[in-house]
């Protein structure tokens, strides 16, 4: 055989009806499986299309179990975060009603301070309306003032006549009368100023005390001599 003639190609063919890789029955050629779809072209398999008969998708996948003692840690928390609000809701009314209160002190120790300005210029008014001079513009201004003392809340006390206490009136004069029954303050010198319970003045007034007082704590009846002697 010379060099220029064509060798015949050998073909092998596998006519085994079992694949002896995959074991599957083999179709003879150009015939398909019965029931089988369309034939698909050989290609490289790509790592990872298929799943195992074990694999399962994503969603058919059962949901891990909750960790035992996972509920009372979730109570434990709201517990303790429903105590902090309420220490913090707590802290908060206790600062409220602190600037509220601190707020109504400086309020009232501003009007105090302003009203006590203003009586030395109450006496003069005062002194003016007993020597009759309170007329014309002079009694205008006046009444304004005195307005502004009521706008505060500030009145006067102090009159003849009353009962004197050592709290509300400042005795710079005594004497005796056997027209009293109580020690009484029957001249009043300067007129005392409070605003509510709170006196910012007091008044200053000549006190009359009784010539026979009664001895402190003798507040028994004298004895009927008719009822000792016939007892």
């Amino acid at each position: 055989m010379t060099s220029g003639e064509e060798q015949p190609r050998v073909v092998i063919r596998d006519k085994r009806r079992i694949d002896p890789i995959s074991g599957e029955v083999r179709a003879p050629a150009g015939e398909q499986p019965a029931g089988a779809g369309p034939a698909t072209p050989p290609g490289p398999t790509v790592a990872g299309e298929q799943m195992s008969e074990h694999d399962m998708p994503v969603e058919d996948q059962a949901p891990e179990p909750v960790a035992a003692g996972g509920g009372d840690d979730l109570a434990q928390q709201l517990a303790e975060r429903t105590e902090d609000l309420q220490r913090v809701t707590a802290e908060y009314a206790n600062y409220r009603r602190r600037v509220d209160r601190d707020r109504t002190v400086v309020v009232d120790q501003a009007a105090e301070r302003f009203a006590a300005g203003l009586f030395p210029i109450v006496d003069d008014i005062e002194r003016a309306r007993d020597h009759g001079d309170l007329t014309g513009a002079f009694k205008l201004v006046a009444d304004r003032v005195l307005g502004l003392l009521d706008g505060l809340g500030v009145e006067a006390f102090g009159v003849a006549g009353d009962a004197f206490d050592p709290s509300l009136h400042e005795a710079v004069m005594h004497d005796t009368s056997p027209d009293v029954a109580v020690p009484t303050a029957t001249t009043v010198l300067r007129q005392g100023f409070r605003r509510g319970e709170r006196v910012l003045r007091t008044a200053m007034v000549a006190v009359t005390d009784p010539e026979n007082p009664v001895p402190a704590g003798d507040g028994a009846a004298p004895a009927d001599p008719d009822a000792a002697a016939s007892g």
